[in-house]
């Protein structure tokens, strides 16, 4: 399982990606982008109400989508006024006429990409909103616009959305009228008055009390990625989901161990206050459909929700594992870039189980630490402003290898993979992540933990342009690191989260190097879905 598949699909990609020679620069970036068609379930076990709830469900995703669109560009007709097939494509995968690697716009007319995307008026400065005097302004559902007489008004998002909500919730309320499971019913209708009102904590404790399902949808404002101005806004988006149902029984044993993973953070006893939900769950899918922020550029492999702090501490948080995607991702990207950078003897570590592994303890990782600062500086989100995001995807990274070594030297996790395993395929996804580029939060994390590993002498490049791993060093970084951040959120201390950035946020130009090497080796940065 470790390396037979990923040996194949290198092989293909690079028959398939070659080294684009004669094309043109454009053409390359949609070739960063490789076409995965995701493939049809065995949908026998379920019925044909079912399935026609799965069909509501995408038709719902569809519209959640579109609101993504006008989130991003204003309109969801965007793509009609792009001619040329190429923008046309690449505007696609981005959702706008920017490169989320770089926030570059390839398409003329269009100046570089607005901090706060179409979540805020594009010519609005940071001090004109801190002069508005509407508290709503703060919200992560309210979309910020000028008004007639150019002043700036926050307005909710049920509001500015009316007709997309008003369709997605026609066709939740059909689902809910079709399915047999009370349990999935109320989280149909609960859903159906959070998006009307913006009020989602309802919604979210119904969402946790829905272990029953095969099926999921998981649909509204989701994420605060697009959101690099205030680091507040919310973007939509939506999945829909199939649950393996096997996979999911092995996994979820482990959160009989949250309550020990938070007592075990690498930080002192204050930071640990939080006391995770009881009900948290582990749960393994298949994911059939993509849509709005989750759609866009790179596609990930693992939410951990809901990002309500009252809900994570009545009832604790969701692991979400796309294991269809997991694999693709391992098999495609990963395995053909460790093998490419790494020496022989680290590149024999590169484990798919490992990567899984790795992904389930940076989204459980998510759930842990502090959700409010302990010196009164309000929750972490407020107190970091827009380097919140940058720290809790480190935090993820960092701290879930933390967790997930602790427990495999315990020998809690032995069977499964080796520490090695893990180090070295941390290693080959961190250098993956790394071309996501200095535009995102997530891939100014990956960088960051990437040099900070480097200038702790876990990973030496050697002459050949090849890695050797010191994995002793690498834990130990991994733990300093988990520390600091945690130090850091617990804390609200901005100074500390800009320093961590301009230190290590920034693309070396030893990876500059590897970053050629890898693509003329064809591997793909990342997925666009055929559905």
């Amino acid at each position: 399982m470790k390396k037979i598949l990923a040996v194949i699909a290198v092989l293909a990609a690079a028959v398939s990606c070659g080294t684009g020679a004669g094309k043109s620069e454009l053409s390359k970036k949609i070739d960063d982008y490789q076409v995965v068609k995701i493939a049809t379930p065995d949908l026998s076990g379920i019925s044909e109400n079912g399935q026609e709830v799965l069909r509501l469900y995408r038709w719902a995703a569809d519209e959640a989508n579109r609101i993504y669109w006008k989130q991003m560009t204003g309109s969801d007709k965007f793509l009609d006024a792009v001619e040329d097939p190429d923008e046309k494509l690449y505007a696609s995968i981005n959702y706008g006429p920017w490169d989320r690697f770089d926030g570059k716009p390839f398409i003329e007319g269009y100046s570089e990409r607005p901090r706060g995307a179409g979540l805020y008026p594009s010519d609005m400065t940071e001090e004109e909103f801190q002069a508005l005097e509407d508290p709503a302004k703060n919200s992560p559902y309210t979309m910020i616009v000028r008004s007639e007489d150019g002043s700036l008004k926050a307005v909710p998002y049920h509001n500015y959305f009316e007709e997309n909500i008003q369709k997605i919730c026609s066709y939740l309320e059909s689902a809910a009228n079709l399915t047999i499971k009370p349990s999935v019913r109320e989280y149909l209708l609960k859903r159906i008055e959070a998006l009307r009102s913006d009020e989602y904590y309802e919604s979210d404790l119904a969402w946790m009390d829905m272990v029953d399902s095969k099926m999921d949808l998981i649909i509204g404002p989701v994420d605060t990625k697009d959101d690099d101005l205030m680091g507040v806004k919310k973007s939509y988006g939506a999945f829909v989901l199939l649950k393996q149902l096997a996979l999911t029984e092995e996994i979820d044993r482990l959160t009989d161990m949250i309550p020990e993973l938070q007592a075990s953070l690498p930080c002192p006893e204050e930071y640990k206050v939080f006391t995770p939900g009881e009900e948290s769950d582990i749960y393994a899918y298949d994911a059939l459909y993509y849509a709005g922020c989750y759609n866009a550029g790179i596609k990930v492999i693992a939410v951990n929700l809901p990002s309500d702090e009252r809900v994570q501490a009545e009832k604790g948080t969701r692991t979400v594992l796309l294991h269809n995607i997991i694999d693709e991702k391992f098999n495609r990207i990963v395995f053909p870039t460790g093998r490419k950078l790494l020496t022989n003897d680290g590149a024999a570590h590169l484990s798919s189980d490992a990567f899984f592994w790795n992904t389930v303890f940076r989204e459980v990782a998510h759930g842990l630490g502090v959700k409010e600062t302990v010196n009164g500086r309000g929750s972490v989100s407020e107190a970091l402003s827009d380097k919140a995001l940058f720290i809790e995807k480190i935090k993820g990274y960092a701290v879930g290898l933390y967790l997930c070594c602790n427990l495999l030297d315990a020998h809690k996790l032995s069977g499964i993979v080796t520490k090695e395993d893990a180090l070295a395929t941390f290693f080959a996804s961190l250098t993956r992540s790394e071309r996501f580029g200095e535009n995102s939060a997530l891939g100014k994390a990956n960088i960051a933990l990437f040099n900070y590993l480097v200038a702790e002498g876990a990973f030496v490049r050697t002459e050949s342009g090849r890695y050797v791993i010191d994995y002793a060093k690498e834990q130990e970084g991994i733990r300093k690191l988990a520390s600091l951040v945690l130090t850091i959120q617990a804390t609200g201390d901005i100074e500390a989260a800009s320093k961590l950035e301009t230190d290590y946020g920034h693309l070396s130009a030893a990876f500059r190097e590897d970053l050629r090497e890898i693509r003329l080796e064809g591997i793909p940065a990342d997925f666009r879905f055929e559905f």
